[in-house]
């Protein structure tokens, strides 16, 4: 019940924070997309505006004034060094002490094993250890530094341990902040604060990740290439799984959000103040690119996989069949067939072939318009030839449309899912109640000229349609 009662609290101020807020962080593409939802946030507003809500706002705005940041943090570096130059990434850890043992120093094992020597160069690694003990804080931080001593001497791995103001870590929860899944959150999210906070000046991107984390190999070059591709489009958050790790931020983003965060009960779970930070500065649903880099370490303790657990009943995540759904639509291609060999139809028909063309121009489309409408739950998009990628589409991006147009030739309003990143496209569809419903197009998109040869080799679609 008191889950409940914060969330809505939650939700409450994200919509009135985003009525004050949204003409200084929109652009005018931006006010076109969300002039229905602004009139229901007003008729929220005007419903549920209480004093609590007033008193956060306030309270927000005035940090957005006076602080960058923490203005009032004080760290301790207990090994490592910061680096001399700004770096790409920082991929960042907030580690607490588990009731049954960490996992902190397998997370580090597979992050360095997953990433190559020239990947390394463009992170620093920025673990914040959260322990009011000073004998075993500093324990900890000495079973870092013995087998990642190398990486600590390249300045590639940076330990530190913060305090907000004049207070220890973790702060006391009042009596009626007992359960144990509480105090975790509580300490968590002083943690993550912290984290982000000292994380601001190291990088231009931010990626969060837990203790307790599996990397899959290259997820820095799969990062950047996405980072590449998005680079002029607007997002907040990116999201690289469906765990709390992998998340992407911009440096930039990360002081307002540490003072967003502080603002809400102490066993608010970040993934839900992420979701309404994001949600606050115009990204209406979650980003989330499919196969996923970062998976969680399976043998946790029961009390931790308990409270993670409940955490993510928030979410909303479907495990995807093993084969596309690939409903029956219909195909209008403004592209050029160049044999019967490769004919559009074929990138979207399960057979062993595909599509061919050349001298593709800005505005060119490949459209599939769905019989019925579906509810879509991921779409891949794959252009180019072989693990090389031969004669991919350098420069596209794929859409979501909605409501037919009566010719049927296609949507009468369409959304961003994604740009192409090296010729592929491989996005989860997540909803977010009252601002998406079915769909009925998806649309691949050129957006630069291209004169030589371009294959797309496979389009596949993924839906969960409710039964009855």
């Amino acid at each position: 019940m008191r889950h409940c009662v914060w969330k809505c609290v939650v939700a409450i101020l994200a919509s009135v924070l985003l009525s004050v807020f949204l003409h200084e962080q929109l652009c005018d593409n931006g006010s076109e997309l969300f002039g229905h939802e602004k009139t229901v946030v007003r008729q929220m507003v005007r419903e549920q505006f209480n004093s609590e809500v007033k008193n956060h706002l306030e309270a927000f705005k005035k940090m957005q004034k006076t602080s960058p940041g923490l203005q009032h943090a004080s760290y301790k570096l207990l090994a490592g060094a910061p680096p001399q130059e700004k770096k790409l990434l920082t991929v960042g850890i907030s580690s607490i002490e588990h009731p049954h043992g960490s996992h902190l120093l397998d997370t580090l094992h597979s992050l360095f094993q997953a990433t190559s020597d020239p990947e390394l160069a463009h992170i620093i690694v920025l673990v914040h250890l959260s322990e009011p003990d000073p004998q075993r804080l500093y324990r900890a931080a000495a079973n870092i530094s013995g087998p990642f001593a190398p990486h600590l001497e390249s300045r590639r791995l940076l330990v530190v341990s913060g305090l907000l103001g004049d207070s220890p870590l973790p702060r006391p929860l009042p009596p009626s902040q007992s359960s144990p899944c509480e105090a975790l959150r509580s300490r968590q999210r002083e943690g993550h604060a912290l984290l982000m906070n000292f994380a601001s000046e190291l990088s231009e991107y931010f990626l969060l990740l837990e203790d307790n984390t599996q990397c899959t190999p290259r997820f820095v070059s799969a990062i950047y290439w996405t980072l590449v591709a998005w680079r002029e489009l607007h997002w907040v958050v990116l999201e690289f799984s469906s765990l709390g790790s992998g998340q992407v931020l911009r440096s930039s983003d990360l002081p307002r959000f540490t003072s967003f965060c502080l603002l809400f009960p102490e066993d608010a779970p970040l993934r839900l103040l992420l979701a309404n930070f994001r949600f606050l500065l115009g990204q209406r649903v979650p980003i989330r690119f499919a196969p996923y880099l970062f998976y969680r370490t399976d043998d946790l303790n029961s009390q931790y996989t308990c409270c993670l657990e409940e955490e993510e009943e928030d979410g909303e995540e479907y495990e995807n069949p093993e084969k596309p759904s690939n409903p029956p639509a219909t195909l209008y291609n403004t592209m050029i067939a160049l044999s019967s060999s490769h004919l559009p139809e074929y990138a979207y028909l399960p057979i062993l072939s595909h599509f061919q063309t050349e001298n593709v121009i800005p505005g060119d489309t490949y459209t599939l318009v769905f019989d019925l409408p579906h509810r879509v739950v991921q779409i891949q998009v794959l252009t180019g030839l072989g693990a090389q990628g031969l004669y991919h589409l350098e420069h596209g991006q794929v859409e979501l449309g909605y409501e037919p147009v009566l010719e049927g030739m296609g949507c009468a309003h369409y959304v961003l899912l994604g740009p192409l990143v090296k010729g592929k496209c491989n996005q989860k569809v997540l909803y977010t109640a009252g601002l998406m419903g079915a769909v009925r197009c998806v649309r691949l998109l050129v957006t630069a000229r291209q004169h030589f040869s371009v294959t797309i080799s496979q389009i596949n679609v993924w839906t969960r349609d409710e039964e009855g």
